[in-house]
């Protein structure tokens, strides 16, 4: 069978490669995932899996697709409708596994420190394996670019060698494959098939960008020589304002809008800090939202003030309700949620569900009402204040299982997050007066 996949369309070339780590798939890579998807409903696996396409042309210009699954699928990377992996390491006489079963053989406990050398020397020996191509027809050591990509001291002792797993993701057997057969690569796009992962949030067949831990280091190589599209997150972002609900002498009460930074962040300086920085010398924000929840935010305009609502924040004395937009009705029509969570390291800013290293992380709610497009308007009311807390709690199937309207990461992605921060409630830091504000949702 050839892995080679003919697509025979009128849809036009895209102009640059995907900028796989933010985008939205071309019509080509949204055509190629819907045929590979034809081919997976007749495989009939149960097993929760990424796969991804490329769209290229061969050397006369014919137009066709490659398919790719990430890690092993059924045990096996050697499925003939999918490209190879860059490194087999799963044939039984291969090196690999023979010197696997003599490690795993090494059972006593005086054969510990011999059985640890021997592991590490084996992943060494793996990594090497890895030669990874660019568009400029260069090849490189997978330790190599890894070590290259991460340039920092700090960085480097930390996570001196790539994770395991490095280079076995969907897009690096495609771009592998591309170079090795000569095509030219178009787009391409990844997605998930089948049962959400019990610790992430993954929508059966909906895309994703690639993990930016493992892969990105490894497509920055890779890419090279390919005209791809620019990072969307470094295009700047619209210069929002917010709105002040309230002021006096001590502290602000802002309503900040969806798509505006609470803080500088690495997609920009333009933020509520820096610029109630700019009108209040001094000020300080109290917490923050994500920058695509809009809603209500507290600053200290003396470093005495910000402290007071900093306690009040871990004495968990101020309470906050938020008000969303949910795409699915939740089983039950109020409740309590307790998922704890933990950042993924090899796919930031995503957090998992983790209950052996997680943080407590608790969410009361009550539905508002159902509407007949199978939304449901919800409000939320966070106990503790976690990373994607309450994006995290809607969308995961352990949780509500309905994720916010707009929330690329862990739902679909619409024109916002249909997330707003609508009260708050905190004793003054001066008068000890007990406070309560609220800025209904704009939507």
């Amino acid at each position: 069978m050839s892995r080679f996949h003919t697509l025979h369309t009128d849809i036009p070339r895209p102009e640059r490669f995907t900028y796989p780590f933010c985008y939205e798939p071309h019509p080509l890579s949204v055509l190629a995932a819907q045929m590979l998807q034809q081919e997976l409903r007749r495989m009939d696996d149960g097993e929760g899996k990424m796969f991804g396409v490329l769209v290229a042309e061969d050397a006369n210009g014919t137009l066709g697709f490659l398919a790719a699954y990430s890690g092993l699928l059924e045990g096996r990377n050697d499925w003939p409708y999918f490209v190879p992996p860059i490194y087999d390491a799963q044939q039984p006489d291969g090196h690999f596994k023979q010197e696997e079963r003599l490690i795993s053989a090494m059972n006593d406990d005086s054969q510990h420190e011999e059985r640890r050398q021997r592991s590490q020397k084996l992943q060494l020996w793996l990594f090497d394996q890895y030669q990874l191509l660019n568009a400029r027809g260069e090849q490189r050591r997978l330790v190599s670019v890894w070590q290259d990509y991460h340039c920092s001291d700090r960085i480097r002792r930390k996570f001196p060698l790539p994770p395991g797993g490095t280079g076995d993701c969907c897009a690096p057997k495609l771009l592998q494959y591309a170079y090795q057969q000569g095509l030219h690569p178009l787009c391409m796009a990844e997605f998930w098939w089948g049962p959400s992962p019990a610790t992430e949030v993954r929508q059966h067949g909906r895309f994703y960008p690639a993990c930016r831990g493992k892969c990105k280091p490894v497509l920055t190589w890779m890419l090279q020589g390919l005209n791809v599209e620019p990072n969307p997150e470094e295009q700047g972002l619209p210069r929002l304002e917010f709105t002040v609900v309230y002021e006096d002498e001590h502290l602000v009460v802002v309503n900040k809008p969806s798509g505006m930074l609470s803080v500088p962040g690495r997609v920009g300086s333009y933020s509520v800090a820096t610029l109630l920085s700019q009108r209040y010398p001094g000020i300080l924000l109290a917490h923050r939202l994500d920058m695509w929840t809009s809603g209500l935010m507290v600053a200290g305009k003396s470093r005495d003030v910000y402290r007071h609502l900093q306690q009040q924040f871990s004495d968990h004395t101020i309470s906050k309700c938020y008000i969303a937009l949910l795409d699915g009705v939740p089983k039950e029509p109020r409740g309590r949620i307790t998922l704890p969570l933990l950042n993924d390291p090899m796919n930031r800013p995503r957090q998992v569900v983790d209950y052996n290293r997680g943080k407590t992380a608790v969410t009361d709610y009550e539905v508002v009402s159902c509407n007949e497009d199978n939304t449901c308007r919800i409000r939320l009311y966070p106990k503790t204040g976690r990373t994607h807390q309450l994006r995290m709690h809607c969308a995961h199937p352990d949780g509500l299982g309905c994720p916010i309207k707009g929330d690329e990461l862990y739902g679909h992605q619409a024109d916002r997050l249909y997330l707003h921060a609508e009260r708050i409630e905190l004793t003054h830091p001066v008068t000890g007066e007990r406070l309560c504000f609220e800025q209904a949702a704009d939507f």
